[in-house]
């Protein structure tokens, strides 16, 4: 089954979940409930931290819960905020899951150290709540912004051009995968 947040970001092959951690941990696992998808896809935009470059498509089984405050030793979690899909021995981008859409370059910078490169609200509860019901997962992104002053009005301006490359993208990874 192909997924995606909803609101704006939806697309004909793959049924919205909703915005942010919260809203999609619920209708997932009200989905898996009912009626359990063989796997998930997870389809979206992305802000780099970065990385990279705008119009990346990016694809990864592994996510992240980091807070900001974390970065500044401003909180800590007794939580295990990391959570893969990923069976391979490959290494994998790891997707920063918040609430919030990160604006602080600066700051954001100090997710590379910590191995997490790009930022999409609800890759993390699609994981954990893939991981709870043994669904094997994964995602795709394409990059509309970097994480910095300008990432709202540079995700605005890309949203669209971004929408149209994941659809080319991910329809051609199903016909590859048919064929």
């Amino acid at each position: 089954m192909i997924i995606c947040a909803g609101n704006n970001e939806t697309f004909d092959f793959a049924q919205p979940m909703g915005i942010g951690l919260i809203e999609t941990a619920m209708n997932l696992t009200r989905l898996c409930l009912f009626d359990k998808p063989e796997f998930l896809l997870f389809v979206g935009s992305a802000g780099s931290y970065g990385t990279h470059k705008i119009f990346d498509i990016i694809e990864s089984k592994t996510a992240s819960n980091v807070e900001l405050a974390f970065l500044s030793n401003d909180a800590y979690t007794p939580l295990d905020n990391v959570v893969s899909t990923n069976t391979e021995d490959k290494k994998d981008i790891v997707v920063n899951s918040s609430n919030y859409i990160s604006t602080n370059k600066e700051l954001t910078s100090k997710f590379l150290k910590l191995g997490i490169e790009i930022e999409n609200m609800e890759f993390y509860s699609i994981l954990k709540i893939a991981q709870e019901f043994n669904i094997p997962a994964g995602g795709v992104f394409c990059i509309t912004n970097y994480t910095d002053s300008n990432a709202h009005e540079d995700f605005l301006k890309n949203h669209t051009k971004a929408k149209d490359l994941l659809t080319q993208h991910v329809k051609t990874r199903i016909k590859e995968l048919t064929t």
